[in-house]
Order: structure tokens, then sequence, then C-alpha cells
């Protein structure tokens, strides 16, 4: 049994994209149409579990819900604590390989989470690196709290803590292609410049 969890906010203004600059209902609108992307790519996958946050934020989440897709509250605490509710939660209802991603990177397919599940039969730990430092996608097969505890979230160190914790864990880990999260001005003018010519926005060559 293989889970995918998507970890997701409320379009809230002022609470989503605050970086891009754009302004509070801009930002906004370009964090659904962010999510939108990844959520059109995720549409293939049956069972799928939406994250959200804050926890008041169901009513604004259940029109992003698929046949056979459910949410949950992310819960309290800060990223790493959250995550780790969301595996544990998942392993304990019998799931065997589960995958964590984001709302932030619109180029991750279908293919990149069939890769993650695939991994998982052979590798105890999954990671999709991301260019700024962190990772864009997590797969367990097993809890593993190390991975989530006083980790500095936000910072260009996540990647390289996470590979040298799952080390000293022993963990065998398989990196997927590195891809780039739409988190500044210059990421999302990449994005938008690629829709506007009418095709499917994908990472900068020399990213896989």
């Amino acid at each position: 049994m293989s889970d995918l969890i998507i970890f997701l906010k409320a379009p809230r203004p002022g609470t989503v994209k605050t970086r891009l600059g754009l302004g509070g209902a801009a930002e906004s609108a370009a964090y659904q149409r962010l999510l939108g992307q990844v959520l059109q790519e995720m549409a293939v996958f049956s069972e799928v579990e939406l994250r959200f946050a804050p926890t008041d934020a169901e009513k604004e989440i259940r029109p992003w819900l698929k046949d056979g897709w459910t949410a949950a509250t992310q819960g309290d605490g800060d990223l790493g604590e959250r995550m780790h509710l969301a595996f544990g939660e998942a392993f304990g209802k019998g799931a065997k390989r589960v995958v964590i991603i984001g709302s932030d990177c619109p180029y991750v397919s279908a293919g990149d989470i069939r890769a993650a599940w695939k991994a998982l039969e052979t590798s105890d730990l999954v990671l999709g690196p991301a260019k700024d430092g962190g990772y864009w996608l997590i797969g367990l097969r097993q809890g593993q709290p190390a991975l989530f505890t006083n980790m500095p979230w936000s910072s260009r160190q996540v990647f390289t803590e996470t590979m040298a914790r799952a080390k000293s864990l022993g963990l065998k880990t398989f990196l997927l292609r590195t891809l780039s999260d739409v988190d500044t001005r210059e990421d999302w003018e990449k994005f938008t410049s690629a829709e506007a010519q009418g095709r499917r926005p994908h990472p900068e060559p020399g990213a896989d």
C-alpha cells in the first residue's frame, strides 16, 4: 500500500507566496495557480491526502478534493513535527511506502511519485532535492523522527542536514531529480513565461 500526501495552505492573502512581492491578492492567485498545476498532475492517483493549514481551512480546501481523495489538518508545530505526524498516521493505517510533497514545486510529475514509490521498495528514504537547498519530496517506508527534529527549516542547509542524518542512521537513500521551487519573483516569471507559451512549465535545462 502506497500513500501520497500533499501539504498545502489555504490561499489567504498575506499568508502565501509573500516572497513574490506581488501584493496579497495577487500572491494568493499565484499560489492557487501553482497548486493547481500540482493537483492537476496528481489527478491520476485515486488515493491522495491533502494536509492543510491552518486548522480552520477545511472549507477552503474541499473544492480541491477529487474522487477518492481525503483532507486532514497538518496539526500544530513546525514543519518537521507536522510531517512526522503525517507519516506516523499513514503508517498507522497500514501504508508501506509514503511520499509527501508540497505545493511550491509545479514541476513535479506523476512519474516522480511513481519513481519514489518504486525506490522505496529497496530504499529507506527518498528525497527530491530542491535547488534552494531544501527538498521538494520526501518518502519513507517507516517513521524516522530524527529526520524532522530540530531541523533548520526554510534554510539552504535542510537537504545537506537531512542527508547527514540519514547517513548517521544507516538509511539507504535514493535521490530523485533536482527541481526548483517557485519562491521568488524570478522563479514566478519563469513559470508564467512557460504557461504563456502554451506549454507545460518544466525545469530549466540542466535541472534534471
